[in-house]
């Protein structure tokens, strides 16, 4: 069966929207990407400045409520509908749960072909990635880099360290069926 979904785990600022963009291009067909910051994006006010939301600390750090998991539930419901309607879909997510994350995740995407591909970063390439940005809380890369890998399992494993995009692109095309 051919690959319906991929999905990039990675932190903060450790190159996913770089190899996203790649991905995009090298791939045979079309694909189109969505992720937790496209989320966080969407979300009304009422989540992103009370305690049942998502909240993101000084130091980088990230605090989930109820009122988030509900909307994240069904935000993946939908793409997991988009993939299941024939769209191609590249899921970009911090998996904050490390494992626990994989698993809410895997079971909204069940039936459906996907590549789980971990996107690995040096903390401290990540922290100055994240300086370079602008648009993060300073200290997020680092408390992420290796965090979000902690009991998830993948197909294909990156580390844009010392790699580019396109070349950690080439090695997940490798394997999309």
């Amino acid at each position: 069966m051919a690959t319906q979904v991929i999905v990039l785990n990675g932190g903060s600022s450790s190159g996913k929207s770089g190899i996203t963009r790649c991905l995009k291009a090298i791939l045979p067909q079309p694909w189109i990407n969505l992720g937790v910051d496209d989320l966080v994006d969407r979300l009304p006010p009422s989540l992103t400045d009370s305690g049942s939301g998502i909240a993101f600390g000084q130091r980088g750090e990230v605090e989930i409520g109820a009122g988030f998991r509900e909307i994240e539930a069904a935000w993946t419901t939908g793409v997991a509908a988009m993939a299941r309607a024939g769209a191609r879909v590249i899921i970009d997510d911090v998996f904050l749960g490390g494992g626990a994350s994989q698993e809410r995740l895997r079971e909204h995407l069940q039936g459906l072909e996907v590549l789980w591909v971990g996107v690995h970063c040096a903390p401290d390439t990540a922290a100055g990635r994240e300086i370079a940005r602008g648009d993060r809380a300073i200290g997020m890369a680092a408390a992420q880099a290796e965090t979000v890998h902690k009991g998830v399992l993948y197909d294909v494993e990156v580390d844009t360290t010392r790699t580019e995009s396109l070349d950690c692109a080439r090695a997940i095309a490798a394997h999309v069926g």
